[in-house]
């Protein structure tokens, strides 16, 4: 009762103002006027980056492929403290009833591969390959406002990681990689003529690199710039996990393109530092955000700087990454960070939630009573494991070693329905509690290969009486009070829960955290049944927590 008054009070100024978020568990601004590596120790994987025409605002999009809403933008005043401030795709993709229908259930690994952003003649620009159904570009004049429509710039398969480059007399040039599991070849780089506006392609590609049979394999996330005359393409070549940075220079968009290694591990330990964004600040300054991949994690976000001197873009410290560095020259020194809690105290969910698939009003919305309530999923007939649950609501690993708390509460209107906390991948883990009779279970499913349909196991750990039972209702339900913590540690995750929130009793098996289809493994909310004719029931999510 107390947090409804409160919520009626002060709903007003929640909607208004939101106070600029610090992590407790990862924060690279050290303070001092240094920084550490990651600046964003969350899988924001292909970051790209651009700066406004103010010169003190940093955009920032990465991939988000089917996790719903897409293309996540955010903003920093000093390439160091981001935050998330929206997303460029509501669905995917909205003013396509055919495609939106395709991604209403989960498309693990498809949907936007590596997005550009650019700042063109006033407006925001974000272009992806869509490796199914071809290119597109969405578009904006505040980048943390509304988004136009996506636009199918090229129809086809096997487009993806695609930068626009607009030259000095207003032609419009795209760069583009190729997924060999679509197009049956891979490790070359194309460039054709689009329209002025970027809407359509007026040229045939022309191939300008060739990494086949070299040490440039995998080439692949172009990113498109111009500076003093030159054409200048930086990608990653070498695989994922092992692979480094090039950068290519030529005076005609296409080619042939001379190159060289500006960035690989070297003698470091930060392994396959590429893909990214380069840009160059009003102060002078030039610097590379780029991805590294920590497995379970996901792709994590580095800074490196940039020097130029020898007229090649030599990136971190003579081309090994840096681990610590000075900041940025900017006029901000606020630190903040992607928004990880959530108290649910207002009309809108935080920024840092994604569903697995294009949203439906029957997966979740928020109460007017300080709860997010999620409604439990129709499982198949057939059911093996979560793999095929749409209504997953999920946000990204913060740092390598953290705990989640929530408090729910369980509402159940028939058998076998269940919800709870649960870490996602490959491979996935949850605790959840599961009406059986007029009492709860606390079990612990758990699945290992849950993309290759193998079914989940399950531990009952105890039997809990309901907290609340209805008394008037034409389907009373009954009910369950609960605290679930999950506790991360270098991949590992433990489970405990409590019925006060005060005293946790730890509970079932250590899980390995694996990765998901191109994402890192996500933490958040099941809640789902098998039984297809009964009432639904519902996970309420007064708040979750992300502590040290």
């Amino acid at each position: 009762m107390r947090k409804l008054i409160f919520l009626i009070v002060t709903l007003p100024l929640l909607v208004k103002a939101q106070p600029q978020y610090k992590s407790q568990v990862w924060s690279p601004d050290q303070g001092d006027g240094t920084y550490i590596n990651p600046v964003i120790n969350a899988d924001y994987s292909d970051p790209d980056v651009c700066v406004g025409p103010s010169g003190e605002d940093y955009y920032m999009t990465a991939s988000s492929f089917n996790c719903v809403p897409g293309l996540p933008i955010l903003h920093s005043k000093d390439l160091v403290n981001w935050e998330i401030i929206g997303y460029a795709l509501k669905s995917l993709y909205t003013g396509d009833a055919e495609l939106e229908q395709h991604f209403s259930t989960p498309q693990h690994g498809n949907g936007v591969w590596a997005p550009s952003i650019r700042y063109h003649n006033g407006e925001y620009y974000i272009y992806w390959g869509d490796p199914d159904f071809g290119v597109y570009m969405v578009k904006t004049k505040d980048p943390a406002g509304e988004w136009e429509y996506p636009v199918c710039v090229i129809k086809g398969q096997g487009y993806i990681d695609t930068t626009p480059l607009w030259d000095d007399d207003g032609r419009c040039y795209l760069v583009n990689g190729w997924a060999n599991s679509r197009s049956k070849f891979a490790s070359v780089l194309t460039v054709r003529e689009l329209s002025a506006d970027g809407t359509k392609a007026i040229g045939q590609p022309v191939i300008v690199f060739d990494g086949n049979g070299t040490e440039n394999r995998t080439c692949e996330g172009p990113k498109f710039y111009k500076r003093d005359g030159w054409f200048w393409i930086m990608c990653p070549a070498g695989g994922v996990p092992t692979g480094f940075q090039l950068a290519m220079r030529s005076k005609s968009p296409y080619g042939p393109y001379e190159h060289k290694i500006v960035l690989a591990q070297g003698k470091t330990n930060i392994n396959g530092p590429h893909q990214g964004g380069w840009v160059h600040t009003k102060y002078g300054e030039d610097w590379f955000l780029h991805f590294q991949d920590k497995e379970a994690y996901g792709r994590v976000v580095h800074l490196n700087p940039v020097d130029w001197s020898t007229g090649w873009p030599i990136m971190g410290k003579k081309g090994e990454p840096v681990t610590t560095w000075q900041k940025p020259k900017s006029s901000s020194s606020v630190v903040v960070n992607p928004v990880e809690n959530d108290e649910f105290n207002t009309p809108t969910i935080g920024k840092q939630w994604q569903w697995h698939a294009n949203y439906d009003e029957k997966f979740g919305v928020p109460t007017a009573f300080g709860t997010f309530r999620i409604y439990t999923y129709k499982l198949s007939q057939n059911w093996k494991n979560f793999w095929e649950v749409p209504n997953l609501l999920l946000q990204k690993t913060p740092a390598d070693a953290f705990t989640v708390t929530t408090k729910i509460r369980m509402t159940s209107k028939a058998d076998g329905q269940f919800g709870g906390l649960i870490m996602m991948g490959l491979d996935y883990s949850a605790l959840v509690v599961r009406r059986m009779g007029q009492t709860f279970q606390l079990v612990q499913m758990t699945c290992k290969a849950a993309d290759k349909g193998i079914p989940q196991t399950e531990e009952i750990i105890t039997t809990l009486k309901p907290t609340a039972v209805d008394k008037i209702d034409y389907k009373p339900g009954i009910h369950e009070d609960i605290y679930l913590r999950l506790k991360v540690n270098d991949s590992k995750v433990s489970f405990s829960y409590s019925q006060n929130g005060k005293q946790f009793t730890d509970c079932g098996q250590t899980f390995q955290m694996k990765e998901g289809k191109w994402i890192g493994a996500k933490f958040g909310y099941i809640a789902a049944e098998s039984d297809p004719k009964c009432d639904r029931g519902w996970v309420d999510a007064d708040w979750i927590r992300v502590t040290k």
